[in-house]
């Protein structure tokens, strides 16, 4: 097996926990402004979330839900683009407000791969801007490699081309790379490159199918909050903290 040269994260739900009150809070938001009287509920979105992509999220909700909430002569596309756009300034106060922190372990886990010369990609269906803000407001200090958001690639999670293009963007072997999820859609579009996954689980994946992951924990473990093993051969220390030598290992066992 090849050296470990690159580690690829997901964004949402995996880097920071977005989805219940970041995005789905920002979409409601958005859809007061617009006076649509719509909102959507936590066990709703977690079921939306099947849909990836928040324009595609929306679209399929007013074309099977939610036709009646549809603004008379509106263009549907035309009202999903402009709601989108304000969802995703909504989204971005939400983070500069300090309201959405990072999930635990991550600032470390990419901080000794910065030490370690391992490249970070971020490969996410989430608005550049708004993967962007994330980056700069909470990960000021870490090198990021490589950055594939929103619409980069025709076809988002499951299908595998945005870890395709990631391969190709940073010239690396399937063989040489991790990926870091949290959802099954995530873990499919990995495994689907060819690449190995380890899943942080959350609120809203932790029932998914997540058979096709390497590993699956609850975390990647602070000294606030222990990470613990849910699936998969993975040796956690005792102190339960995920370090860039248990990656390096898992990866490239000896």
């Amino acid at each position: 097996m090849g050296k470990l040269k690159a580690i690829f994260f997901d964004m949402d739900g995996t880097i920071v926990d977005t989805e219940k009150d970041g995005h789905r809070v920002a979409f409601n938001q958005a859809f007061a402004q617009f006076g649509i009287p719509v909102e959507w509920d936590i066990q709703q979105y977690q079921q939306l979330l099947n849909i990836a992509g928040g324009k595609e999220r929306m679209k399929y909700y007013f074309l099977n839900q939610g036709g009646k909430y549809i603004p008379k002569d509106a263009n549907l596309d035309g009202l999903v683009q402009q709601l989108h756009q304000l969802k995703t300034e909504l989204f971005i106060s939400l983070i500069t407000e300090g309201k959405l922190p990072l999930r635990t372990g991550i600032k470390r886990i990419m901080e000794q791969a910065n030490e370690e010369s391992i490249a970070i990609a971020i490969c996410t269906t989430s608005n550049e801007k708004a993967a962007k803000s994330i980056i700069h407001s909470l990960l000021p200090n870490i090198k990021i490699n490589l950055l594939l958001a929103g619409d980069i690639v025709q076809c988002k999670k499951p299908d595998p081309e945005i870890y395709c293009l990631a391969l190709e963007k940073l010239g690396l072997y399937k063989n040489e790379v991790v990926v870091v999820e949290d959802s099954e859609n995530g873990v499919v579009a990995a495994k689907n490159a060819g690449l190995k996954v380890l899943v942080t689980v959350n609120e809203y994946t932790r029932n998914e199918n997540l058979t096709l992951a390497d590993v699956i924990l609850t975390n990647l473990g602070d000294r606030s909050e222990k990470a613990k093993v849910l699936a998969g051969d993975f040796n956690l220390e005792e102190a339960g903290v995920v370090n860039m030598v248990d990656l390096i290992e898992l990866f490239n066992p000896k």
